[in-house]
């Protein structure tokens, strides 16, 4: 089943594989495929599956975007709501669809003022528009999903419902924390580093960051008051609103313990923030693989981890991590 292969590949890759189809019949079960797959994450009702899934689908856009023709990228450009206007090889959209799309990526290039704007309109090259449009699916995607489902459709698509749960339980035990010991905070990823940073400076930062570092400190075995006190120093610290988002992360009230996302989902929504040469790595894919690394690299120098009392608490944060190309090679002996 088309559908039911779209979601695994989602799943697994972070991305739905395109199939080329030399017939009528696979251009039907193409087509056809994309309202079943949504009918299946539907019946799984999972807040993961719908972001791992919507994510795969918009790089699948992103690709196809970028080899289609023209006609195909404005009916698409049309389709999701965007109106465009063609200059020599680059497009114009306006400048609240760029601000819109773009909301979540803190790269300096893409900032509005670095930006060629003309009465409203913001010029942009091929390749980016075809990221703000896998951005806009995206975000599209995940409102929409999941849809309410009767019992003819779970009577249908039940059992590959039930295997897409089963395929989630075992990505959720591969990224649980085990005994880690106290939190060592000089061993975080830059990302979770700066997005902490940005946290406790008060900064906007996007809800996908505030998501990722929450399941990133429950998977290093906090509970949901230390996550909730060391938010607890920025300036717009709201102390209800964040008791109600971290113990819905955690799972105290939505029942689900939610993962860190993996590198390729962290640099999908913009908040892949300043990799270091340790990142560069093909082993590294998450962000807790970087935390183990890291402890084990720490252990074998003879280098303790901060008393539990000091974790989180005034620690070189935002510091900027030194690994050269050894650390890299050495990473990879310790797959």
């Amino acid at each position: 089943m088309r559908g039911k292969e779209r979601v695994l590949e989602a799943v697994e890759k972070g991305e739905v594989g395109g199939k080329a189809a030399t017939s009528d019949v696979e251009r039907i079960s193409e087509i056809l495929s994309y309202p079943i797959a949504r009918m299946i994450v539907s019946t799984v009702s999972d807040r993961y599956l719908v972001g791992r899934y919507a994510l795969g689908e918009a790089m699948l856009l992103e690709k196809r975007l970028l080899e289609d023709t023209e006609q195909n990228l404005s009916t698409i450009s049309e389709e999701l709501g965007v109106q465009l206007e063609r200059e020599d090889k680059d497009y114009l959209i306006h400048f609240t669809t760029f601000l819109t799309a773009t909301s979540t990526i803190r790269a300096k290039e893409w900032k509005l003022v670095n930006q060629e704007v003309f009465k409203g309109e913001v010029k942009v090259s091929r390749d980016r528009l075809a990221r703000i449009l896998r951005q806009m699916l995206f975000d599209k995607i995940s409102s929409e999903l999941p849809l309410e489902v009767n019992d003819d459709i779970l009577e249908t698509f039940g059992e590959a419902g039930k295997q897409l749960s089963r395929m989630l339980q075992s990505k959720r035990k591969e990224f649980t924390s085990g005994d880690m010991g106290p939190v060592d905070d000089a061993s975080f990823p830059p990302c979770m580093k700066t997005i902490l940073t940005m946290i406790r400076n008060g900064e906007n930062v996007p809800h996908t960051a505030r998501f990722a570092i929450t399941a990133f400190l429950h998977a290093l075995g906090m509970d949901s008051e230390a996550i909730i006190k060391s938010f607890s120093t920025a300036p717009d610290f709201d102390p209800s609103k964040s008791e109600y988002q971290v113990k819905h992360i955690v799972g105290e009230i939505s029942g689900t313990e939610y993962t860190p996302p993996e590198c390729s989902t962290m640099k999908s929504y913009g908040i892949c923030y300043s990799p270091d040469s340790v990142c560069e790595g093909d082993w590294m894919t998450h962000p807790l693989k970087y935390y183990r690394w890291k402890r084990r690299k720490g252990k074998s120098s003879g280098k303790r981890p901060p008393h539990p009392d000091k974790a989180l608490k005034g620690g070189d944060v935002g510091g900027k991590d030194k690994e050269d190309k050894k650390d890299v090679k050495k990473g990879k002996r310790d797959r």
